[in-house]
């Protein structure tokens, strides 16, 4: 790598020249491996890690067990992506994209992959965070298809350059910094007037957009609040505390957790009891 590389005419798949993951991208879909995945007792089958996207699908289910609709448990199974498991043929029987998180409803035999269409999915079966009428409704879908939009950029883009890349070269950082602090700008100026995303009515559009610009206005993404000058987005981070204080939000970012403090990390959620009685703290204990 050096600044004054040419593209050659074919490109080739290098597996050395990848940086951080590249031992699990690959420039082809399927399977790598035979795999069933497994199943438990609750209809919504969840395939995940606590990734930002995994987090979108974990706090929406626990959302709508809060409200009382007990047909959302669920059972919550790890796939741990540093090894592979996203490549086995029953992950990608789910989700051909072979990536997370991927859900299966036993109760409609409806496969569901892609976050935001999942948290779609569940407002729609169980009449929940997505208004019904025309105008609020769009407003909502504005702003979760702004969050698939943007988010690659800030992960992909940013995070990869900035945090993974095998060396760090000022153009692509400054590319894709100048885009992170224009997305948060975009926020900061809604939230000014919004008290959510979608006007004054808590939706799936926060819940997707929370674990990805939440954490970066925290200035916990990629150990880059300073750099990206996190404390300049005040309304963003009013927006952020506010959805953080929400008990199920609490709950939904331990799910499939596997980094931070053990009291922190609930592998894998069969049942409300393992909130209490299986994080790895106690596990380990």
């Amino acid at each position: 790598m050096s600044e004054d590389y040419t593209p050659p005419k074919v490109w080739t798949w290098d597996q050395e020249n990848g940086g951080d993951w590249a031992s699990i991208n690959r420039p082809i879909a399927g399977p790598t491996h035979d795999k069933d995945l497994p199943s438990g007792k609750h209809p919504l089958q969840l395939h995940s890690l606590a990734t930002p996207n995994g987090q979108k699908v974990t706090i929406m289910l626990e959302e709508l067990l809060a409200k009382g609709h007990a047909g959302a448990e669920y059972d919550a199974w790890l796939i741990k992506i540093g090894e592979g498991e996203q490549f086995s043929s029953g992950f990608v029987d789910v989700n051909p994209n072979s990536k997370i998180p991927a859900l299966f409803d036993k109760d409609t035999g409806v496969r569901v992959f892609e976050s935001g269409a999942i948290l779609l999915y569940l407002a729609e079966k169980f009449g929940e965070f997505l208004p019904t009428d025309l105008e609020r409704r769009t407003e909502c879908l504005n702003w979760l298809f702004w969050l698939q939009g943007s988010a690659p950029y800030l992960g992909g883009g940013f995070g990869h350059f900035y945090a993974y890349a095998p060396f760090k070269q000022e153009y692509p950082i400054n590319r894709f910094a100048m885009e992170a602090k224009r997305q948060l700008s975009v926020l900061d100026q809604h939230l000014e007037d919004n008290e959510y995303l979608a006007g004054d009515a808590y939706t799936i559009a926060d819940m997707a957009t929370w674990p990805w610009y939440g954490r970066t206005v925290r200035g916990e993404s990629y150990d880059a609040g300073e750099f990206l000058s996190v404390h300049e987005y005040e309304h963003v981070a009013r927006w952020e505390k506010q959805i953080r204080a929400r008990q199920a939000v609490q709950r939904g970012v331990m799910v499939n957790r596997t980094s931070g403090p053990l009291e922190g990390q609930l592998h894998e959620r069969h049942d409300a009891s393992d909130f209490d009685t299986n994080t790895e703290d106690k596990r380990q204990a």
